[in-house]
């Protein structure tokens, strides 16, 4: 009796422990495979689940997607303990629908099939200089009115450091100067704001203090309007004018966040000196303008991804021939190189090593971690550093990416973003999305 009910016991653990398995390889396997794929036309995307599952697989179009070499026609029984090989010759979007035992509804994926494209990659600093959409709030100080008082007119009017404003009694906002024109025309009179805080916007009223300092009216707001440095430009595409450049985006100083494009141009730049980096202590491309020259390009777009707009500049001997690209799926862990601009004008070859490829991070700017393994590279910059950001990766004679972030304590180390990512960008600029 005992013995039995022992052994019923062992048997329902044993179910147990199954179940649990089985469930955790299910939830690993339900993160591993994305919800969104791109291909190449033609180009093979290889995918390793390592679960010891069959798993069926449908899909929305039949003729156009191969799995494993067959053309799938309806359903396909996929074997994940091997890798996985979606391929397609036809241009366009589909879906496939991934199913547990045949019935039970577990993944779809969505496969976007791009045309073979080639892009320039150029690894040059430039320099970037920014306008923001509006006024940006970057802190706030009390006003020390006439009689005395202190006086927090931003207060009463909600405002708070990161907002945006945009317009003030309807008026858009130009600059600083256009805003403080508008301060002094009010005289103290309450004015309508229109503020964007986050992805949110709504108006509030607020009314300026004349300050005892200098008799001028105030809001006691610290504010910033414009923003400049020096980046990598990381491709030209010659057959839409756009460029892409530095693989993340330009965020303020004080507030940390992303500015919001009003106008912006990029500007060939030089180097002059480097400070190297150091273990905590990031380095520095320290460049110069060349502000005899017109820009060479137009902003119009900054998100986690980079800057992007149109490029008017010429294409000069420094920059190679068209390069084809490569998509997230072809990034392997090993070799590959980076072009970057660390002395004067000049773009130079730096070999690198892939260490770590994570193909889930969809429009992000940490796709692969990457080591800069160049000895004369390392004895100039000591690995990443500031203004590198952007410089182009190369692997298997393709663009697969651009150098992002260096890690503070290894500046030998850093991020890469997938070419993938940055060219979804320019894609929707050239939608209007």
């Amino acid at each position: 009796m005992n013995l039995g009910k022992r052994f019923k016991k062992q048997i329902m653990y044993m179910v147990l422990l199954f179940v649990i398995a089985s469930s955790i390889i299910v939830l690993q396997m339900y993160r591993i495979i994305p919800s969104k794929i791109m291909l190449m036309e033609g180009e093979e995307y290889i995918y390793d689940v390592g679960a010891p599952f069959k798993i069926d697989a449908e899909v929305d179009k039949s003729g156009v997607l191969s799995l494993n070499g067959d053309i799938v026609e309806d359903n396909y029984s996929v074997n994940l303990k091997s890798p996985v090989v979606i391929k397609s010759d036809t241009l366009g979007n589909f879906k496939i629908n991934f199913k547990l035992f045949g019935v039970i509804p577990f993944r779809s994926i969505n496969v976007n099939v791009l045309p073979k494209m080639s892009i320039i990659p150029c690894g040059s600093t430039v320099g970037v200089k920014l306008y923001t959409d509006g006024i940006l709030v970057i802190g706030t100080s009390e006003v020390k009115g006439e009689d005395g008082k202190e006086y927090r007119p931003w207060k009463e009017a909600n405002i708070k450091k990161g907002d945006i404003i945009e317009s003030m009694n309807g008026e858009k906002l130009k600059s600083i100067e256009h805003m403080i024109e508008l301060i002094e025309k009010a005289k103290g009179k309450a004015i309508t704001i229109k503020v964007k805080r986050k992805n949110n916007e709504f108006k509030t009223e607020i009314k300026p203090n004349k300050s005892t300092e200098d008799s001028k009216y105030k809001l006691g707001l610290w504010v910033r309007d414009s923003t400049a440095g020096i980046g990598t430009l990381t491709f030209y595409d010659p057959n839409t004018n756009y460029f892409g450049a530095l693989g993340h985006g330009i965020t303020d100083v004080d507030t940390g966040e992303l500015l919001t494009v009003g106008e912006g141009t990029i500007i060939k730049s030089k180097i002059v000196s480097i400070r190297k980096g150091q273990k905590g202590k990031p380095g520095e491309l320290k460049g110069i303008f060349m502000q005899d020259e017109d820009a060479i390009g137009n902003i119009q777009f900054n998100n986690e991804c980079g800057i992007y707009g149109l490029y008017n500049g010429n294409i000069d001997d420094k920059y190679i021939e068209p390069m084809p690209v490569a998509l997230r799926a072809q990034a392997k862990e090993g070799r590959a190189y980076i072009l970057s601009n660390v002395r004067g004008e000049k773009v130079e070859k730096f070999d690198i090593e892939i260490q770590k490829v994570n193909r889930q991070n969809e429009l992000n700017s940490k796709g692969m971690i990457i080591k800069i393994t160049d000895n004369n590279l390392l004895a100039l910059t000591g690995g990443i550093v500031q203004g590198m950001s952007g410089s182009p990766i190369i692997q298997n004679g393709k663009i697969i990416g651009a150098v992002t972030h260096v890690f503070v304590n290894d500046p030998t180390k850093g991020y890469g973003i997938f070419i993938d990512s940055m060219l979804k960008m320019t894609e929707n600029l050239i939608n209007g999305s």
